[in-house]
């Protein structure tokens, strides 16, 4: 399934508390239900006023349509074309 990079900007996330961010994904879980099964949520990455989030799924609609169903934006949407990491350097 194809894997996509999301970036949403929320300014202040960074400050948000565990249980704002415990709701947060109860949301996007909830609205991950909704979209069916061929979407998943793998990961997020919370900065200072921003969320990068890793979903699975077979195209950007799907993505939008969770982003819409769980109140949060999805103001990059970008496809993953490749993992790097220190060992492709051995």
């Amino acid at each position: 399934m194809p894997e996509y990079v999301i970036e949403r900007e929320i300014p202040g996330i960074g400050r948000a508390s565990a249980k704002e961010l415990k709701e947060g994904a109860e949301a996007s879980c909830a609205a991950l239900r909704e979209v069916g099964p061929e979407i998943q949520w793998v990961h997020s990455y919370v900065t200072d006023d921003k969320f990068y989030c890793i979903f699975r799924a077979q195209n950007e609609d799907q993505i939008r349509a969770h982003a819409q169903k769980a109140g949060v934006p999805a103001d990059s949407i970008s496809p993953v074309r490749g993992m790097l990491d220190p060992t492709a350097a051995d």
